[in-house]
């Protein structure tokens, strides 16, 4: 089964830029649809960004879109979520999922990374 393990995430100003990773093993992510989800203390896990394997069609939280990119890279194996203009409600630990249907179903994916913090602050 494939295992994912995030990274990238930090402290960055509002306005700024992340670029979190989630690099997998055991298995060939293009055979997965991968979702990034994110959850902030006190609040339900929230799907964030979603690109589909074969096609690669992408989907986009509307609290999200115009600011998030979603990509996947085959020959390194990861996907990777491009974070611009942050701002201070995108505080969150961030999580990828892969799963067999393109979704932001939580439900719906069997394998999760660890999770990796972001927290937009001045």
């Amino acid at each position: 089964q494939v295992q994912l393990v995030e990274s990238g995430g930090g402290l960055v100003q509002p306005g700024g830029s992340l670029k979190l990773s989630c690099a997998a093993s055991g298995a060939t992510l293009d055979y997965y649809a991968i979702s990034w989800f994110r959850q902030a203390p006190g609040k339900e896990r929230e799907g964030v960004s979603c690109i589909d394997s074969g096609d690669s069609r992408t989907y986009y939280a509307d609290s999200v879109k115009g600011r998030f990119t979603i990509s996947r890279d085959s020959a390194k194996n990861t996907v990777y979520l491009q974070m611009n203009s942050l701002k201070p409600e995108d505080t969150a630990v961030y999580y990828c999922a892969a799963g067999d249907v393109w979704s932001l179903v939580p439900g719906l994916f069997f394998s999760w990374g660890q999770g990796t913090q972001v927290t937009v602050s001045s």
